[in-house]
């Protein structure tokens, strides 16, 4: 697991243990990078897959939110910053997460 894996566990951990559980919230990947073959590659680009995509999206009551998870010295690529513009363009949050007390003060 890299340094941002875990910070992602840790962020979905919190959430499901506080909102998931008390049916007050989900919380989802997007599971869009890694290695993965050319078969693999081109299903799931002809079945939606999205480069760029935020790692997670959070449902709250009438509010969704978009959470690109990063560690201190990560920084988004340009397609991720085309993605965060699409998104607040249509009227969503959308936030650069780099750890748990940080997401803990969006939600």
């Amino acid at each position: 697991m890299t340094e941002e894996d875990i910070i992602q566990q840790s962020i979905v951990i919190w959430f499901k243990n506080n909102f998931v559980m008390h049916k007050k919230g989900l919380i989802f990947s997007v599971p869009n990078g890694g290695l993965r073959n050319k078969i693999t590659a081109k299903i799931l680009k002809l079945t939606g897959a999205l480069a760029g995509v935020s790692d997670l999206i959070v449902i709250q009551q009438n509010k969704i939110i978009f959470v690109e998870v990063k560690t201190e010295k990560g920084t988004q690529s340009d397609v991720q910053k085309l993605f965060q513009e699409l998104v607040e363009s249509f009227g969503f949050k959308y936030w650069i997460v780099k750890n748990l007390e940080q997401f803990k003060r969006i939600v």
